[in-house]
This record gives C-alpha cells, structure tokens and sequence, in this order.
C-alpha cells in the first residue's frame, strides 16, 4: 500500500513539474516558470529520495521526447542552454528533501533556509551549464557576467518570491499530511 502510494506522489510530482513548465513568464534566455515551485514540494513533502525521483522521472519523459519541457522535449534538450536548470531540479528536490528529514518541527524561517539550499543548486547548474553550453556547444563567446546575468539576476526575484509563498504552503502541506497518517 505504501509503495504504491509512493508511485503515485512521484508521478504526481512529476506532472506538477510538467504543467509548471507551461505556466510561464517570458523573459530573455531563461523563462520564469513555476517548476521550482513543484520541485521544492517535492523534496518537502516525498523526502530526498522520492523527490529526487520525482524529478528524475519529469526530466526522464522529456527526454523520452514527451513535449513537457517550457520548449518541448526530446533527447537533444541536453543541447539546450537552460537544460542545467533541469538537473539542477533533481538535485534540488534531494537537497530539500534532505533538509526536511532532518528537521523535527519545520517552522516558516527553517523552510526558506531550506528552500533556498535546493534553489542554490538549480542556481548553480543552471548557470554552469547556461555558459558551458553557449560557449562551447552553441559556439557563442559569451562571458560568465552574461550568464550570470540572464541566468541568475533577471530571474532570482521571482524565485524568491516562489520560496516565500513555498515555505508557506509547505508548513500548511506537512501539517495536513501529517494528520492524515501520510508522513511521520
């Protein structure tokens, strides 16, 4: 029973991160989506292994070549420059899922530290990869200032505010599953 249950919040998790990727905000190089947002509930409330797999599993049927990346999907999406955002998710998800495991009564200022150590990590590869792929894949000489920049800068205020409104929900998410016998 609990493994199935499991099966089933992974995929969920999986297709929130999916539908995320749909609600967008354009802007130059790396759109604004709300997959961070399913991403981190997804660490807090699956743990760090299930989470992680749940990104794993988002990440796996994109390249598959299911269209539920923000542009499309398909084995040669690891060719694309924002594709580093999307391993930064895996990691995140572990990292968030990590912290909250290890957390005994998660109060609102715990869970932005906690999310914001899972957005550091999409941050990170996200950027990396952002450069790596302009400057040696795309064959455009970019400097890292510029994908710092358009990586990192135009899009850190939004994220923000999505930790915000995430800690939130999360307490509220926990202490609901938690009466329903769903988490310890």
């Amino acid at each position: 029973m609990k493994k199935t249950r499991n099966l089933i919040l992974v995929a969920m998790f999986a297709a929130l991160a999916a539908i995320g990727a749909f609600i967008k905000v354009p802007i130059p190089y790396v759109p604004f989506t709300l997959q961070y947002l399913f991403c981190a509930l997804a660490g807090v409330t699956l743990g760090s292994r299930l989470g992680a797999l749940s990104q794993i599993v988002y990440v796996a049927i994109g390249l598959l070549g299911v269209p539920v990346f923000t542009e499309g999907g398909g084995f040669n999406y690891i060719f694309k420059p924002t594709f580093g955002y999307l391993i930064g998710f895996i990691i995140a998800a572990y990292v968030i899922g990590k912290i909250r495991e290890n957390i005994k009564k998660l109060t609102f200022i715990k869970a932005i530290f906690m999310l914001l150590s899972g957005l550091f990590f999409i941050y990170l590869f996200g950027v990396v990869y952002l450069y790596i792929s302009y400057n040696l894949y795309m064959g455009k000489d970019i400097s890292f200032y510029f994908a710092f920049f358009y990586g990192f800068v135009v899009c850190i205020a939004g994220d923000l505010l999505l930790t915000v409104f995430a800690a939130y929900i999360s307490i509220k998410l926990l202490s609901v599953l938690r009466k329903c016998g769903y988490i310890d």
